[in-house]
């Protein structure tokens, strides 16, 4: 994604929405899509040199592996300006094709002269593409050299074209951040994906922890022997629907959410609640909202204040064997959008004051509901923060991300009676807070600790403003 000129203006949405800062519309192919285009591999293999730069297919989330060319709002000839002006040389991929991730889909040049070599290049890609339709077409190429006069070495010379080789490191966001966590120098690992690009199993491969994997693969294999077992799972799905009921198949973001969901059942969790008194947090909000500090800025900053104090609910475990202080609080809201769920990520956010902090927040929301976050905007919480409070909700459990040490679920801030210790009762605003551990770093006495802490700033919210 680093090397698209049109990164940090592109605006594209799941449902197809658009920006008329970017030459092409753009949206995530479903997987019904995807299945029907693997087969027609469209004309990728470009070499460009001099200044002729490729757009590239960015990656708009961790889980997206190709895109669909919706319409292009510019055409060829167009003059361009991005971070390389230019003219827009030739399209690669047309409207309605699909494209992986990281490969071309158009040619920018710099001059006239550039322009007629790049649809020159364009051309010739484009009938090179039914050579390459499929790769027993390139495992076949090699044998046409022993035709000619050529002596032995000649017919070795052709087999490593078969093998693609990208001019650049291409990987997908969730294989770049594994290969962070776990030291693997993405260099040296060889991508399996389509045109070279590295997935995460790739990545894994190369760390040495991709062995459950195998054995995973290896059960299905004497279950396919039974016909009658495989004939046994499909009749409990295909159960007669409902007169009038609609089968809705997942957005690409839906099924990231439906992943991750899955994904956190394997990590041993346990919850604890904590009642605080909020009148205090309220008379602060009231003073410091006309200069556009939101309750979301205050409780995340409350959050990240505690948890320096405690960095053990701010670390996480990723293989079961070990788990890391993170060096850096970044306190990941859930926020919902039109189409699913999305939790933006204040990073650092012990270090920020809170008029910045909340600055940043309605930055991160606006990108949000627009679909323009970056990777890294939304996957780099070390703890999540869900306020459900704000629709009258008192309680209720949130689910533990995969990759993090604890998740907050806030409730609504009511009136309750308390008494104090003369016995004189009295009328004070209590939420309820429970936060979700990973029980395999966070024990009870951890996290009780923690929600003290983070009760005392609450309750004495001073710190908050400093």
């Amino acid at each position: 994604m680093a090397s698209s000129p049109f990164l940090s203006k592109t605006t594209i949405s799941f449902s197809s929405s658009i920006s008329t800062s970017l030459p092409w519309r753009s949206s995530h192919s479903s997987p019904s899509f995807s299945t029907a285009f693997r087969t027609k591999p469209r004309r990728r293999n470009l070499t460009v040199q001099s200044k002729i730069r490729e757009i590239f297919m960015p990656a708009l989330s961790s889980t997206m592996t190709e895109g669909k060319i919706v319409s292009w709002v510019k055409s060829e000839g167009d003059v361009l300006e991005t971070f390389y002006d230019g003219i827009l040389a030739a399209i690669v991929v047309g409207e309605g094709e699909t494209a992986p991730v990281g490969s071309a889909i158009g040619l920018l040049a710099e001059t006239e002269e550039e322009v007629a070599e790049a649809k020159a290049k364009a051309k010739s890609a484009s009938s090179d593409s039914p050579a390459s339709s499929s790769p027993a077409a390139e495992a076949v190429t090699p044998t046409p050299p022993p035709a000619t006069s050529t002596p032995a070495p000649a017919i070795a010379q052709p087999s490593p074209p078969a093998t693609y080789t990208p001019k650049k490191t291409v990987a997908t966001p969730f294989a770049k951040k594994l290969a962070k966590q776990h030291k693997v120098d993405i260099a040296s690992v060889v991508g399996s994906g389509p045109f070279g690009r590295i997935t995460p199993a790739d990545v894994e491969a190369a760390a040495g922890i991709a062995q459950p994997k195998k054995t995973v693969a290896a059960e299905p294999t004497p279950v396919s022997a039974a016909p009658p077992k495989p004939s046994a799972a499909p009749s409990a799905s295909s159960a007669p629907l409902l007169p009038g009921s609609t089968v809705v198949p997942f957005t690409t973001m839906q099924a990231a959410v439906s992943k991750n969901m899955l994904e956190s059942l394997s990590v041993p969790t346990f919850r604890v609640g904590y009642p605080i008194s909020t009148d205090a947090l309220d008379a602060l909000y009231e003073k410091v909202k006309p200069k556009g500090v939101t309750m979301t800025a205050l409780l995340a900053k409350a959050a990240a204040l505690a948890l320096a104090q405690h960095p053990v609910v701010n670390a996480s475990c990723k293989d079961g064997k070990s788990f890391t202080y993170n060096s850096s609080i970044n306190i990941a809201v859930a926020v919902a959008i039109n189409g699913g769920l999305i939790t933006p990520v204040l990073q650092d956010a012990d270090k920020l004051d809170l008029y910045l902090l909340s600055q940043k927040w309605k930055e991160l929301v606006e990108k949000a509901r627009a679909k323009q976050l970056q990777p890294h905007e939304y996957s780099s919480g070390t703890f999540t923060l869900s306020n459900l409070g704000m629709f009258g909700v008192d309680r209720f459990d949130a689910i533990l991300p995969p990759g993090q040490g604890a998740i907050m679920a806030v409730g609504a801030s009511k009136p309750t009676v308390v008494a104090d210790a003369d016995g004189f009762f009295s009328v004070k605003s209590k939420m309820l807070v429970n936060v979700t551990a990973d029980h395999r770093i966070v024990y009870g006495a951890d996290l009780a600790a923690f929600l003290k802490t983070f009760a005392k700033i609450v309750e004495n919210p001073e710190s908050l403003t400093l």
